[in-house]
């Protein structure tokens, strides 16, 4: 599976490892319900962790550990399932989650734009051409009406900066 993370194919430095077997050095990605049985444990180890988290699972159990997580891979298991975007925009905005906030799954090019602006920043996309036009289809829209994490001005920011008003009176 394809990595892209700040724009780019990457290695995946992250070794998925199943709830029964024993962790090796080096950066791995466990289970939700593995994470939260041994949580203690993982995040005093020494090398990084991640949790895969399934997308009906509330994020808020999370809470008292995102300060040691390195990454946080929420599912996207179907095409029309989009409750890992509002998992994602809750860790980043609510949560101030800073670590890798990975979508897996279904990762589709054509919904790379608004996961990026729901906060993810690494994805693990199921098909090589889909990764190769990542960047373009991030470019696909420029302006905005919904403001996000993800720091873009809306189009209301843009026209409001362009007359010259504050927002506040715009």
């Amino acid at each position: 599976m394809p990595l892209v993370k700040n724009g780019a194919p990457t290695e995946d430095l992250f070794t998925a490892i199943a709830d029964d077997a024993a962790l090796p050095d080096g950066p791995v990605l466990v289970s939700a319900e593995r994470f939260l049985k041994e949580a203690d444990t993982l995040v005093a180890r020494n090398g990084e962790i991640g949790v895969l988290w399934p997308n009906a699972r509330d994020v808020a159990e999370l809470k008292p550990y995102l300060s040691r997580l390195s990454v946080v891979a929420l599912n996207f298991p179907k095409f029309r399932d989009g409750r890992a975007y509002s998992q994602a925009r809750l860790l980043r905005e609510r949560y101030g989650f800073k670590g890798e906030l990975r979508a897996v799954g279904n990762v589709l090019r054509d919904q790379a734009l608004m996961m990026a602006r729901a906060g993810f920043d690494a994805f693990a996309f199921e098909k090589a051409a889909d990764a190769e036009a990542f960047n373009t289809a991030l470019a696909t829209y420029s302006h905005f009406y919904q403001p996000t994490g993800d720091g873009r001005a809306t189009a209301r920011d843009v026209r409001v900066a362009h007359a010259g008003v504050s927002p506040v009176e715009g």
